[in-house]
Protein backbone atom coordinates (compact mmCIF):
# COMPACT_ATOMS: atom_id res chain seq x y z
CA UNK A 1 0.00 0.00 0.00
CA UNK A 2 1.44 3.37 -1.00
CA UNK A 3 0.42 6.93 -0.25
CA UNK A 4 0.48 9.70 -2.83
CA UNK A 5 2.96 12.44 -2.18
CA UNK A 6 2.09 16.12 -2.04
CA UNK A 7 4.84 16.61 -4.57
CA UNK A 8 2.94 14.62 -7.19
CA UNK A 9 1.50 16.79 -9.93
CA UNK A 10 -2.27 17.16 -9.69
CA UNK A 11 -4.41 17.50 -12.77
CA UNK A 12 -6.68 19.85 -10.79
CA UNK A 13 -5.44 23.30 -9.79
CA UNK A 14 -6.55 25.26 -6.70
CA UNK A 15 -7.91 27.89 -9.09
CA UNK A 16 -10.07 25.26 -10.80
CA UNK A 17 -11.39 24.07 -7.45
CA UNK A 18 -12.17 27.62 -6.33
CA UNK A 19 -13.96 28.46 -9.58
CA UNK A 20 -16.11 25.34 -9.37
CA UNK A 21 -17.05 25.94 -5.75
CA UNK A 22 -17.97 29.53 -6.56
CA UNK A 23 -20.44 28.27 -9.19
CA UNK A 24 -22.40 26.13 -6.72
CA UNK A 25 -25.49 27.77 -5.17
CA UNK A 26 -25.24 28.05 -1.38
CA UNK A 27 -28.85 28.89 -0.59
CA UNK A 28 -32.07 26.94 -0.28
CA UNK A 29 -34.05 26.23 -3.46
CA UNK A 30 -37.70 26.98 -2.72
CA UNK A 31 -40.25 27.58 -5.46
CA UNK A 32 -37.56 28.12 -8.06
CA UNK A 33 -35.59 30.71 -6.09
CA UNK A 34 -32.37 30.42 -4.10
CA UNK A 35 -32.79 32.04 -0.69
CA UNK A 36 -31.16 32.26 2.70
CA UNK A 37 -32.42 30.30 5.70
CA UNK A 38 -35.30 31.94 7.53
CA UNK A 39 -33.26 32.18 10.72
CA UNK A 40 -30.01 33.06 8.95
CA UNK A 41 -28.41 29.77 9.92
CA UNK A 42 -25.47 28.30 8.04
CA UNK A 43 -23.20 25.24 8.14
CA UNK A 44 -19.81 24.37 6.71
CA UNK A 45 -18.91 21.62 4.26
CA UNK A 46 -15.44 20.07 4.65
CA UNK A 47 -12.92 18.33 2.42
CA UNK A 48 -12.31 14.94 4.13
CA UNK A 49 -8.87 14.72 2.54
CA UNK A 50 -7.64 17.92 4.22
CA UNK A 51 -10.17 18.82 6.90
CA UNK A 52 -10.50 22.31 5.36
CA UNK A 53 -13.78 24.15 4.77
CA UNK A 54 -14.96 23.98 1.16
CA UNK A 55 -18.09 26.11 1.40
CA UNK A 56 -20.67 27.56 3.76
CA UNK A 57 -24.32 26.83 2.98
CA UNK A 58 -27.62 28.10 4.25
CA UNK A 59 -28.94 25.71 6.88
CA UNK A 60 -32.68 25.19 6.48
CA UNK A 61 -34.84 25.51 9.57
CA UNK A 62 -38.21 23.85 10.11
CA UNK A 63 -39.95 26.93 8.69
CA UNK A 64 -37.96 26.56 5.49
CA UNK A 65 -38.93 22.89 5.20
CA UNK A 66 -42.60 23.83 5.46
CA UNK A 67 -42.11 26.60 2.88
CA UNK A 68 -40.56 24.01 0.54
CA UNK A 69 -43.57 21.74 1.04
CA UNK A 70 -45.86 24.71 0.42
CA UNK A 71 -44.18 25.17 -2.95
CA UNK A 72 -44.30 21.46 -3.77
CA UNK A 73 -47.97 21.23 -2.84
CA UNK A 74 -48.86 24.30 -4.88
CA UNK A 75 -47.10 22.88 -7.95
CA UNK A 76 -48.40 19.31 -7.62
CA UNK A 77 -51.71 19.55 -9.49
CA UNK A 78 -50.31 21.30 -12.57
CA UNK A 79 -47.20 19.14 -12.63
CA UNK A 80 -49.29 15.95 -12.47
CA UNK A 81 -51.23 17.15 -15.53
CA UNK A 82 -48.07 17.84 -17.50
CA UNK A 83 -47.83 15.58 -20.52
CA UNK A 84 -45.55 12.55 -20.03
CA UNK A 85 -43.53 13.54 -23.10
CA UNK A 86 -42.82 16.96 -21.59
CA UNK A 87 -41.58 15.40 -18.37
CA UNK A 88 -39.53 12.92 -20.40
CA UNK A 89 -37.84 15.67 -22.39
CA UNK A 90 -36.89 17.55 -19.22
CA UNK A 91 -35.21 14.41 -17.89
CA UNK A 92 -33.45 13.83 -21.20
CA UNK A 93 -32.13 17.41 -21.25
CA UNK A 94 -30.97 16.95 -17.66
CA UNK A 95 -29.12 13.78 -18.72
CA UNK A 96 -27.38 15.70 -21.49
CA UNK A 97 -26.45 18.58 -19.20
CA UNK A 98 -25.11 16.37 -16.42
CA UNK A 99 -23.12 14.33 -18.91
CA UNK A 100 -21.68 17.47 -20.49
CA UNK A 101 -20.62 18.64 -17.02
CA UNK A 102 -19.03 15.36 -16.03
CA UNK A 103 -15.75 16.93 -14.95
CA UNK A 104 -17.45 19.53 -12.76
CA UNK A 105 -19.71 17.02 -11.04
CA UNK A 106 -16.83 14.55 -10.62
CA UNK A 107 -14.51 17.12 -9.08
CA UNK A 108 -17.22 18.40 -6.77
CA UNK A 109 -17.90 14.89 -5.44
CA UNK A 110 -14.18 14.28 -4.99
CA UNK A 111 -13.82 17.49 -3.02
CA UNK A 112 -16.74 16.98 -0.66
CA UNK A 113 -16.77 13.19 -0.36
CA UNK A 114 -13.17 12.13 -1.07
CA UNK A 115 -13.53 9.49 -3.78
CA UNK A 116 -10.87 9.44 -6.51
CA UNK A 117 -11.70 11.38 -9.66
CA UNK A 118 -11.87 8.20 -11.75
CA UNK A 119 -14.55 6.80 -9.45
CA UNK A 120 -16.37 10.12 -9.36
CA UNK A 121 -16.55 10.15 -13.15
CA UNK A 122 -18.01 6.67 -12.96
CA UNK A 123 -20.66 7.92 -10.56
CA UNK A 124 -21.57 10.73 -12.93
CA UNK A 125 -22.17 8.19 -15.69
CA UNK A 126 -24.15 5.94 -13.33
CA UNK A 127 -26.15 8.79 -11.81
CA UNK A 128 -26.92 10.41 -15.16
CA UNK A 129 -28.24 7.10 -16.46
CA UNK A 130 -31.19 7.31 -14.05
CA UNK A 131 -32.19 10.53 -15.79
CA UNK A 132 -32.03 8.85 -19.20
CA UNK A 133 -33.67 5.61 -18.04
CA UNK A 134 -36.62 7.35 -16.43
CA UNK A 135 -36.99 9.74 -19.34
CA UNK A 136 -37.75 6.59 -21.33
CA UNK A 137 -39.96 5.06 -18.63
CA UNK A 138 -42.05 8.24 -18.31
CA UNK A 139 -44.06 7.44 -21.42
CA UNK A 140 -44.32 3.73 -20.60
CA UNK A 141 -46.11 3.84 -17.26
CA UNK A 142 -48.81 1.47 -18.49
CA UNK A 143 -52.24 0.93 -17.02
CA UNK A 144 -54.68 -1.66 -18.37
CA UNK A 145 -58.20 -2.09 -19.70
CA UNK A 146 -60.02 -5.39 -19.69
CA UNK A 147 -63.36 -7.10 -19.29
CA UNK A 148 -64.24 -8.44 -15.86
CA UNK A 149 -64.33 -12.27 -15.64
CA UNK A 150 -68.15 -12.41 -15.43
CA UNK A 151 -68.44 -10.02 -18.38
CA UNK A 152 -70.62 -7.41 -16.71
CA UNK A 153 -68.09 -4.58 -16.35
CA UNK A 154 -64.97 -3.15 -17.91
CA UNK A 155 -61.94 -2.76 -15.67
CA UNK A 156 -59.84 0.38 -16.15
CA UNK A 157 -56.63 0.65 -14.13
CA UNK A 158 -54.53 3.80 -14.20
CA UNK A 159 -51.47 5.04 -12.35
CA UNK A 160 -51.47 8.46 -10.72
CA UNK A 161 -48.63 10.36 -9.05
CA UNK A 162 -48.56 9.73 -5.32
CA UNK A 163 -48.08 13.45 -4.59
CA UNK A 164 -45.47 15.58 -2.83
CA UNK A 165 -42.44 13.55 -1.73
CA UNK A 166 -39.67 14.00 0.81
CA UNK A 167 -36.41 12.61 -0.56
CA UNK A 168 -33.56 12.11 1.92
CA UNK A 169 -30.20 11.17 0.43
CA UNK A 170 -26.95 9.90 2.02
CA UNK A 171 -23.43 11.30 1.74
CA UNK A 172 -21.64 8.44 0.00
CA UNK A 173 -23.01 8.80 -3.56
CA UNK A 174 -24.00 12.47 -3.71
CA UNK A 175 -25.14 12.54 -7.33
CA UNK A 176 -26.46 9.02 -7.94
CA UNK A 177 -28.59 8.95 -4.81
CA UNK A 178 -30.23 12.22 -5.85
CA UNK A 179 -30.88 11.19 -9.45
CA UNK A 180 -32.11 7.75 -8.37
CA UNK A 181 -34.92 9.42 -6.41
CA UNK A 182 -35.56 12.63 -8.34
CA UNK A 183 -35.75 11.03 -11.80
CA UNK A 184 -38.61 8.58 -11.08
CA UNK A 185 -40.48 11.23 -9.10
CA UNK A 186 -40.27 13.60 -12.07
CA UNK A 187 -41.30 10.78 -14.41
CA UNK A 188 -44.34 9.92 -12.30
CA UNK A 189 -45.47 13.54 -11.98
CA UNK A 190 -44.58 14.08 -8.32
CA UNK A 191 -43.20 17.23 -6.73
CA UNK A 192 -40.36 16.99 -4.25
CA UNK A 193 -38.52 18.32 -1.24
CA UNK A 194 -34.94 17.06 -1.38
CA UNK A 195 -32.85 16.92 1.80
CA UNK A 196 -29.21 16.06 0.97
CA UNK A 197 -26.78 14.79 3.60
CA UNK A 198 -25.11 17.63 5.47
CA UNK A 199 -21.67 16.13 4.81
CA UNK A 200 -22.03 16.25 1.01
CA UNK A 201 -24.75 18.70 -0.06
CA UNK A 202 -22.80 20.57 -2.77
CA UNK A 203 -23.43 18.02 -5.52
CA UNK A 204 -27.19 18.15 -4.91
CA UNK A 205 -27.08 21.94 -5.03
CA UNK A 206 -25.40 21.85 -8.44
CA UNK A 207 -27.72 19.08 -9.62
CA UNK A 208 -30.81 21.10 -8.65
CA UNK A 209 -29.42 24.09 -10.55
CA UNK A 210 -28.95 21.80 -13.56
CA UNK A 211 -32.51 20.47 -13.32
CA UNK A 212 -33.82 24.03 -13.39
CA UNK A 213 -31.72 24.72 -16.48
CA UNK A 214 -33.21 21.60 -18.07
CA UNK A 215 -36.66 23.20 -17.76
CA UNK A 216 -38.09 21.81 -14.53
CA UNK A 217 -40.83 24.23 -13.40
CA UNK A 218 -40.52 26.18 -10.18
CA UNK A 219 -41.74 24.31 -7.12
CA UNK A 220 -41.39 20.84 -8.58
CA UNK A 221 -37.96 20.29 -6.99
CA UNK A 222 -37.12 22.11 -3.77
CA UNK A 223 -33.81 21.61 -1.97
CA UNK A 224 -33.36 22.24 1.74
CA UNK A 225 -29.80 21.47 2.77
CA UNK A 226 -29.48 21.65 6.53
CA UNK A 227 -27.30 20.81 9.48
CA UNK A 228 -30.39 19.30 11.15
CA UNK A 229 -32.00 16.31 9.49
CA UNK A 230 -34.74 16.04 12.09
CA UNK A 231 -35.52 19.74 11.74
CA UNK A 232 -36.51 19.02 8.15
CA UNK A 233 -38.12 15.60 8.39
CA UNK A 234 -39.97 16.20 11.66
CA UNK A 235 -42.48 18.84 10.57
CA UNK A 236 -42.88 17.41 7.06
CA UNK A 237 -43.76 13.90 8.21
CA UNK A 238 -46.49 15.39 10.38
CA UNK A 239 -47.95 17.39 7.49
CA UNK A 240 -50.89 15.71 5.75
CA UNK A 241 -49.90 17.24 2.41
CA UNK A 242 -46.79 15.06 2.21
CA UNK A 243 -47.62 11.72 0.63
CA UNK A 244 -44.33 9.85 0.41
CA UNK A 245 -40.87 9.65 1.97
CA UNK A 246 -37.91 7.99 0.31
CA UNK A 247 -34.80 7.52 2.44
CA UNK A 248 -31.38 6.02 1.91
CA UNK A 249 -29.27 5.61 5.02
CA UNK A 250 -28.86 3.60 8.18
CA UNK A 251 -31.40 1.09 9.42
CA UNK A 252 -31.89 2.78 12.84
CA UNK A 253 -32.71 6.12 11.21
CA UNK A 254 -34.92 4.39 8.65
CA UNK A 255 -36.91 2.72 11.41
CA UNK A 256 -37.53 6.06 13.11
CA UNK A 257 -38.67 7.61 9.85
CA UNK A 258 -41.01 4.68 9.19
CA UNK A 259 -42.52 5.05 12.64
CA UNK A 260 -43.09 8.76 12.05
CA UNK A 261 -44.44 8.13 8.54
CA UNK A 262 -46.97 5.66 9.92
CA UNK A 263 -48.86 8.45 11.66
CA UNK A 264 -50.05 9.77 8.28
CA UNK A 265 -49.86 6.38 6.52
CA UNK A 266 -47.24 7.68 4.10
CA UNK A 267 -45.83 5.65 1.24
CA UNK A 268 -42.25 4.77 2.14
CA UNK A 269 -39.21 3.60 0.24
CA UNK A 270 -36.34 2.62 2.51
CA UNK A 271 -32.88 1.62 1.28
CA UNK A 272 -31.11 0.85 4.51
CA UNK A 273 -28.04 -0.97 5.81
CA UNK A 274 -26.21 -3.86 4.23
CA UNK A 275 -23.85 -6.67 5.20
CA UNK A 276 -23.04 -8.23 1.86
CA UNK A 277 -21.47 -11.70 1.78
CA UNK A 278 -18.89 -12.39 -0.94
CA UNK A 279 -18.93 -16.16 -1.36
CA UNK A 280 -16.04 -17.87 -3.15
CA UNK A 281 -16.57 -21.54 -3.95
CA UNK A 282 -13.70 -23.92 -4.60
CA UNK A 283 -14.57 -24.19 -8.31
CA UNK A 284 -14.31 -20.41 -8.83
CA UNK A 285 -11.76 -18.75 -11.08
CA UNK A 286 -9.72 -17.26 -8.23
CA UNK A 287 -8.12 -14.50 -10.27
CA UNK A 288 -11.55 -13.31 -11.38
CA UNK A 289 -12.80 -13.70 -7.82
CA UNK A 290 -10.03 -11.44 -6.54
CA UNK A 291 -10.79 -8.91 -9.27
CA UNK A 292 -14.46 -8.99 -8.29
CA UNK A 293 -13.57 -8.76 -4.60
CA UNK A 294 -11.56 -5.60 -5.24
CA UNK A 295 -14.48 -4.05 -7.10
CA UNK A 296 -17.11 -5.13 -4.57
CA UNK A 297 -15.03 -4.07 -1.56
CA UNK A 298 -13.14 -0.99 -2.67
CA UNK A 299 -15.73 0.92 -4.66
CA UNK A 300 -16.07 4.21 -2.82
CA UNK A 301 -13.39 3.13 -0.30
CA UNK A 302 -15.84 0.53 0.97
CA UNK A 303 -18.32 3.25 1.91
CA UNK A 304 -21.25 1.68 0.08
CA UNK A 305 -24.26 -0.26 1.29
CA UNK A 306 -23.55 -2.79 -1.47
CA UNK A 307 -19.89 -3.19 -0.46
CA UNK A 308 -18.74 -6.74 0.21
CA UNK A 309 -18.62 -6.87 3.99
CA UNK A 310 -17.86 -10.56 4.69
CA UNK A 311 -15.66 -12.77 2.52
CA UNK A 312 -16.78 -16.37 2.87
CA UNK A 313 -14.26 -18.63 1.14
CA UNK A 314 -14.38 -22.40 0.81
CA UNK A 315 -11.65 -24.01 2.91
CA UNK A 316 -9.76 -25.68 0.07
CA UNK A 317 -9.04 -22.36 -1.70
CA UNK A 318 -9.07 -19.94 1.24
CA UNK A 319 -5.32 -19.64 1.61
CA UNK A 320 -4.67 -18.95 -2.08
CA UNK A 321 -7.57 -16.51 -2.43
CA UNK A 322 -6.62 -14.59 0.71
CA UNK A 323 -2.98 -14.32 -0.33
CA UNK A 324 -3.86 -12.95 -3.77
CA UNK A 325 -6.48 -10.62 -2.31
CA UNK A 326 -4.06 -9.20 0.27
CA UNK A 327 -1.43 -8.64 -2.43
CA UNK A 328 -3.91 -6.70 -4.54
CA UNK A 329 -5.08 -4.59 -1.60
CA UNK A 330 -1.50 -3.82 -0.53
CA UNK A 331 -0.73 -2.44 -3.99
CA UNK A 332 -3.39 0.27 -3.82
CA UNK A 333 -2.35 3.93 -3.68
CA UNK A 334 -4.02 6.12 -1.06
CA UNK A 335 -4.29 9.89 -1.27
CA UNK A 336 -6.42 12.92 -2.03
CA UNK A 337 -8.84 12.05 -4.78
CA UNK A 338 -7.66 14.86 -7.05
CA UNK A 339 -4.18 13.30 -7.39
CA UNK A 340 -3.87 11.27 -10.61
CA UNK A 341 -2.30 8.23 -8.91
CA UNK A 342 -4.89 7.96 -6.13
CA UNK A 343 -6.97 4.79 -6.00
CA UNK A 344 -8.24 5.08 -2.42
CA UNK A 345 -9.44 8.34 -0.94
CA UNK A 346 -10.20 9.30 2.68
CA UNK A 347 -13.13 8.17 4.77
CA UNK A 348 -15.83 10.75 5.21
CA UNK A 349 -14.80 12.03 8.65
CA UNK A 350 -12.81 11.26 11.77
CA UNK A 351 -15.66 9.41 13.43
CA UNK A 352 -15.98 7.04 10.49
CA UNK A 353 -12.26 6.32 10.57
CA UNK A 354 -12.34 5.67 14.31
CA UNK A 355 -15.29 3.30 13.94
CA UNK A 356 -13.49 1.30 11.25
CA UNK A 357 -10.34 1.02 13.32
CA UNK A 358 -12.31 -0.08 16.38
CA UNK A 359 -13.78 -2.98 14.38
CA UNK A 360 -10.33 -3.97 13.09
CA UNK A 361 -8.79 -3.82 16.56
CA UNK A 362 -11.57 -5.93 18.06
CA UNK A 363 -11.19 -8.53 15.29
CA UNK A 364 -7.43 -8.78 15.80
CA UNK A 365 -7.92 -9.07 19.57
CA UNK A 366 -10.35 -11.94 18.86
CA UNK A 367 -7.73 -13.83 16.86
CA UNK A 368 -7.82 -12.40 13.33
CA UNK A 369 -4.58 -11.59 11.49
CA UNK A 370 -3.99 -8.34 9.60
CA UNK A 371 -2.40 -9.60 6.37
CA UNK A 372 -2.07 -6.06 5.07
CA UNK A 373 -3.01 -2.68 6.53
CA UNK A 374 -4.86 -2.52 9.81
CA UNK A 375 -4.25 1.07 10.90
CA UNK A 376 -5.15 4.71 10.22
CA UNK A 377 -2.76 6.79 8.14
CA UNK A 378 -1.17 9.77 9.91
CA UNK A 379 -1.47 13.24 8.50
CA UNK A 380 -4.29 15.56 7.42
CA UNK A 381 -7.49 13.96 6.30
CA UNK A 382 -9.25 10.79 7.39
CA UNK A 383 -7.35 8.01 5.64
CA UNK A 384 -7.28 4.33 6.53
CA UNK A 385 -5.01 1.64 5.14
CA UNK A 386 -6.62 -0.88 2.78
CA UNK A 387 -6.85 -3.93 5.02
CA UNK A 388 -7.34 -7.68 4.69
CA UNK A 389 -7.99 -9.69 7.83
CA UNK A 390 -7.44 -13.45 7.73
CA UNK A 391 -8.66 -16.13 10.13
CA UNK A 392 -11.55 -13.99 11.34
CA UNK A 393 -13.48 -16.07 13.89
CA UNK A 394 -17.22 -16.53 13.49
CA UNK A 395 -19.01 -14.24 15.89
CA UNK A 396 -16.54 -11.38 15.48
CA UNK A 397 -18.31 -8.02 15.46
CA UNK A 398 -16.74 -7.09 12.14
CA UNK A 399 -18.74 -9.88 10.48
CA UNK A 400 -22.01 -8.62 11.94
CA UNK A 401 -21.69 -4.87 11.44
CA UNK A 402 -21.51 -2.79 8.28
CA UNK A 403 -17.85 -1.77 8.07
CA UNK A 404 -18.15 1.16 5.64
CA UNK A 405 -14.42 1.31 5.04
CA UNK A 406 -11.55 -0.35 3.13
CA UNK A 407 -11.42 -3.44 5.33
CA UNK A 408 -12.03 -7.02 4.16
CA UNK A 409 -12.52 -9.76 6.78
CA UNK A 410 -12.07 -13.29 5.44
CA UNK A 411 -13.56 -16.40 7.02
CA UNK A 412 -14.07 -19.92 5.69
CA UNK A 413 -16.79 -22.49 5.11
CA UNK A 414 -16.77 -26.20 4.36
CA UNK A 415 -19.88 -26.92 2.27
CA UNK A 416 -22.45 -25.15 0.13
CA UNK A 417 -24.96 -25.51 2.94
CA UNK A 418 -22.50 -23.84 5.32
CA UNK A 419 -22.09 -20.94 2.91
CA UNK A 420 -25.85 -20.41 2.72
CA UNK A 421 -26.19 -20.62 6.50
CA UNK A 422 -23.39 -18.11 7.13
CA UNK A 423 -24.70 -15.71 4.49
CA UNK A 424 -28.16 -15.72 6.07
CA UNK A 425 -26.99 -15.12 9.64
CA UNK A 426 -27.14 -11.37 9.03
CA UNK A 427 -30.23 -9.32 9.80
CA UNK A 428 -29.53 -7.45 6.56
CA UNK A 429 -30.36 -8.60 3.05
CA UNK A 430 -29.30 -6.09 0.41
CA UNK A 431 -26.48 -7.25 -1.91
CA UNK A 432 -24.60 -10.55 -2.15
CA UNK A 433 -21.92 -11.95 -4.44
CA UNK A 434 -21.21 -15.53 -5.56
CA UNK A 435 -18.16 -16.81 -7.44
CA UNK A 436 -18.35 -20.23 -9.05
CA UNK A 437 -18.14 -21.83 -12.50
CA UNK A 438 -21.36 -23.79 -11.82
CA UNK A 439 -24.52 -22.01 -13.00
CA UNK A 440 -26.73 -24.57 -11.29
CA UNK A 441 -25.01 -23.72 -8.02
CA UNK A 442 -25.88 -20.08 -8.60
CA UNK A 443 -29.54 -20.96 -8.98
CA UNK A 444 -29.54 -23.19 -5.91
CA UNK A 445 -27.79 -20.65 -3.69
CA UNK A 446 -29.76 -17.68 -5.01
CA UNK A 447 -32.98 -19.50 -4.14
CA UNK A 448 -31.82 -19.96 -0.56
CA UNK A 449 -30.00 -16.78 0.40
CA UNK A 450 -32.09 -13.89 1.71
CA UNK A 451 -30.85 -10.95 -0.34
CA UNK A 452 -32.56 -8.61 -2.76
CA UNK A 453 -29.62 -8.60 -5.18
CA UNK A 454 -27.13 -11.28 -6.21
CA UNK A 455 -23.97 -10.76 -8.25
CA UNK A 456 -22.80 -13.93 -10.04
CA UNK A 457 -19.13 -13.65 -10.98
CA UNK A 458 -19.66 -9.88 -10.94
CA UNK A 459 -18.38 -7.45 -8.31
CA UNK A 460 -20.47 -4.44 -9.38
CA UNK A 461 -24.15 -4.97 -10.14
CA UNK A 462 -25.87 -1.59 -9.66
CA UNK A 463 -27.61 -0.43 -12.83
CA UNK A 464 -30.38 2.06 -13.55
CA UNK A 465 -32.27 -0.60 -15.52
CA UNK A 466 -32.30 -3.04 -12.59
CA UNK A 467 -34.42 -2.98 -9.40
CA UNK A 468 -32.16 -1.93 -6.52
CA UNK A 469 -33.26 -2.87 -3.01
CA UNK A 470 -33.15 -5.42 -0.23
CA UNK A 471 -35.10 -7.56 2.18
CA UNK A 472 -35.20 -7.98 5.95
CA UNK A 473 -33.70 -4.94 7.69
CA UNK A 474 -32.15 -3.65 4.48
CA UNK A 475 -35.36 -1.91 3.57
CA UNK A 476 -38.54 -1.69 1.53
CA UNK A 477 -39.22 -0.89 -2.11
CA UNK A 478 -37.03 -0.77 -5.20
CA UNK A 479 -35.19 1.98 -7.04
CA UNK A 480 -34.40 1.70 -10.74
CA UNK A 481 -35.74 -0.73 -13.31
CA UNK A 482 -39.34 -0.85 -14.39
CA UNK A 483 -40.18 -1.10 -10.69
CA UNK A 484 -38.70 2.30 -9.87
CA UNK A 485 -41.48 4.51 -11.17
CA UNK A 486 -44.13 2.41 -9.37
CA UNK A 487 -42.75 3.63 -6.03
CA UNK A 488 -44.02 7.12 -6.93
CA UNK A 489 -47.48 6.20 -8.20
CA UNK A 490 -50.77 5.03 -6.78
CA UNK A 491 -53.07 2.61 -8.58
CA UNK A 492 -56.64 3.61 -9.28
CA UNK A 493 -59.30 1.15 -10.45
CA UNK A 494 -62.40 2.37 -12.31
CA UNK A 495 -65.25 -0.07 -12.84
CA UNK A 496 -67.24 0.75 -15.96
CA UNK A 497 -70.60 -0.79 -16.81
CA UNK A 498 -70.14 -2.86 -19.98
CA UNK A 499 -72.21 -1.15 -22.69
CA UNK A 500 -72.79 -4.51 -24.36
CA UNK A 501 -73.89 -6.37 -21.22
CA UNK A 502 -77.55 -7.31 -21.09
Amino acid sequence: MTVTSAAMTSSVTPQHEAALLASVPTGLLINGEWREASDGGTFDVYDPATGKVLATLASAASEDAVAALDAADAAQASWARTAPRVRAEILRRAFDLVTARTEDFALLMTLEMGKPLAEARGEVAYGAEFLRWFSEETVRDYGRYLTSPEGKNKILVQHKPVGPCLLITPWNFPLAMATRKVAPAVAAGCTMVLKPAKLTPLTSQLFAKTMMEAGLPAGVLNVVSSASASGISGPLLKDSRLRKVSFTGSTPVGKRLMADAAQNVLRTSMELGGNAPFIVFEDADLDKAVEGAMAAKMRNMGEACTAANRFLVQESVAQEFTRKFATAMAALTTGRGTEPATQVGPLIDGGARDDVHALVTAAVDAGATALTGGAPIDGPGYFYQPTVLGNVPNGAAILDQEIFGPVAPVTTFATEADAVRLANTSEYGLASYLYSRDFNKLLRVAEQIEFGMVGFNAGVISNAAAPFGGVKQSGLGREGGTEGIAEYTTTQYIGIADPYAS
